[in-house]
């Protein structure tokens, strides 16, 4: 039986709304390359859903993303630096879609005051599978003949005026 190589990945963001979508495209990006494509929508929804939450809710805005892939889970944890935010209160529609969507999830204080929220989903050996590279498609350069190659005569219609320009040029 072939085993699982960890992976592991953590970024620090001042979130803001521009920073959501940059984010999201950069979770996305690390599992594709971790070959976890069906994971991609669940967690950057989720990650996105939970830093929007932090912009709105947390004064400090300064967060840490890390993910974990361990073989069979993959696990998100959202790191803000607020002491004042309060999952229970300012996070609670959020923390309600995580539930739903999540395999599991938790929440966290860590030594600094600070709260850490994650969540987890589940992933099957076979749906880690690489992905599969696109034949490219021709582009016109293959389709087309270049005028250049074809003879002049064959650029030119018939006629008095392509005649008398042929002569002169013999």
């Amino acid at each position: 039986m072939k085993t699982a190589v960890p992976c592991y990945y953590h970024l620090d963001v001042d979130v803001s709304p521009e920073r959501v979508g940059q984010v999201r495209r950069i979770l996305a990006a690390h599992l594709r390359y971790w070959d976890l494509e069906k994971l991609v929508e669940p967690v950057c929804r989720g990650a996105g859903i939970l830093l929007k939450a932090i912009d709105e809710h947390a004064t400090d805005k300064h967060t840490s993303i890390e993910m974990w892939w361990n073989g069979q889970h993959l696990i998100t944890a959202v790191g803000g630096d607020d002491r004042d935010l309060r999952p229970d209160q300012d996070l609670r529609g959020c923390l309600e879609r995580i539930a739903a969507m999540s395999d599991g999830w938790g929440c966290c204080a860590t030594d600094t005051g600070s709260k850490v929220i994650w969540f987890s989903r589940r992933a099957r050996a076979d749906e880690r599978a690489p992905l599969v590279p696109t034949v490219p498609e021709p582009d016109l350069r293959e389709t087309l003949e270049v005028p250049r190659d074809l003879p002049v005569t064959a650029l030119a219609a018939p006629g008095r005026e392509t005649d008398d320009v042929l002569e002169e040029a013999r």
